[in-house]
């Protein structure tokens, strides 16, 4: 029932009757990998400042990450690198939505369109966001969604696959069900289910739905709080992205954003291993956040860069997260800007 009341509350708000509960947002980028029918050899455009589970979806096909730079604003794909990444192989473009904040999707769309290709968007990070009106994973031909611990509405590990295209979910249903056609036997369109396709399990647990609902029915507030943290912090840094000390990240007007991560890029007169030591040493934890997949060993083994990656590089190198969750006091935002502040 809880994963039933799930999937309903889950398809109310993408306005789709093509949502499915995973047991990660992993299982869920594996998943429309295969639907995207990848190929080894085929490629798949993708940012190269995102997590291992966005190309790890693609090599499990055995097809090709490319990585592209970044927008320095959002990092986000960068739709102007797009043609650069181009060859006769490109099968799909995988957009993440960096920060809850959605990626510029119309020029994306628009160059999938022109040469046929599948857009899954990693909307792990954007539950709750929206782009032009649209809910984040509503955009593309398909999206995964997680609701792993660090995300804004967790269950420890969890996730969703969400479509708009009929054809996808029907499939859909019957790879995370091992490949047979459970679903039509338990809604009562087959007298008996067997394997009909490839698959596996990518089912979550009934106690994982139970705690993602309590979750999914709280998340109005719960980004409520994000928000106004993020806005305090956005605010109380302008002076310091002024004196050139950092840049902040600047969500577009394209659409609005769920406040998961309040991230700051240092600028290269500070070192960042020692601003973070300097934090932890005043009680304030924070952390940075991925090494580039194009400059990581699998990524050197498995994936191709296209262009130069500046902005992402120095984003691997300078970017910083500061604490950022709902039960995150006003006088403890002030503790961390005061904080930030004083030791750069």
């Amino acid at each position: 029932p809880y994963t039933a009341r799930c999937h309903a509350w889950l398809g109310h708000h993408h306005h789709t009757s093509g949502a499915l509960l995973t047991a990660s947002g992993t299982a869920a980028l594996e998943l429309s990998c295969i639907l995207a029918d990848l190929q080894p050899g085929d490629e798949v455009i993708m940012p190269s400042y995102t997590f291992s589970s966005t190309a790890n979806a693609v090599v499990l096909r055995g097809s090709v990450p490319v990585f592209t730079d970044v927008d320095p604003r959002t990092l986000n794909l960068d739709p102007d690198l797009l043609e650069q990444a181009l060859t006769a192989r490109t099968k799909a473009i995988l957009p993440i939505h960096y920060a809850g904040v959605v990626a510029d999707m119309d020029p994306i769309m628009t160059f999938a369109k022109a040469h046929d290709l599948i857009v899954i968007e990693d909307a792990a990070q954007s539950l709750g966001s929206y782009y032009k009106g649209k809910p984040a994973g509503m955009i593309g031909d398909c999206a995964a969604i997680s609701f792993h611990e660090t995300k804004n509405i967790v269950c420890g590990e969890g996730g969703a696959f969400i479509t708009r295209r009929a054809d996808f979910m029907e499939r859909a249903e019957i790879i995370r069900e091992k490949g047979t056609n459970r679903s039509q036997f338990l809604a009562g369109l087959v007298d008996k289910y067997t394997w009909v396709d490839m698959g596996s399990s990518f089912l979550p647990g009934e106690l994982q739905a139970a705690v993602l609902m309590a979750q999914l029915d709280a998340m109005e507030p719960f980004t409520a709080r994000r928000l106004q943290i993020w806005q305090r912090y956005h605010d109380a840094f302008y002076e310091l992205e002024t004196l050139g000390h950092l840049t902040r990240l600047h969500p577009p007007e394209h659409g609005t954003h769920n406040g998961h991560i309040f991230a700051v890029v240092l600028d290269k007169r500070h070192d960042r291993t020692e601003v973070l030591k300097a934090l932890l040493a005043r009680g304030v934890l924070a952390v940075f956040h991925y090494i580039p997949l194009h400059s990581a060993p699998a990524g050197l083994a498995h994936g191709r860069v296209a262009g130069p990656m500046e902005v992402t590089d120095n984003a691997g190198a300078q970017l910083i997260r500061l604490p950022l969750f709902a039960d995150l006091s006003d006088s403890n935002v002030e503790r961390v800007i005061e904080t930030l502040i004083e030791v750069l």
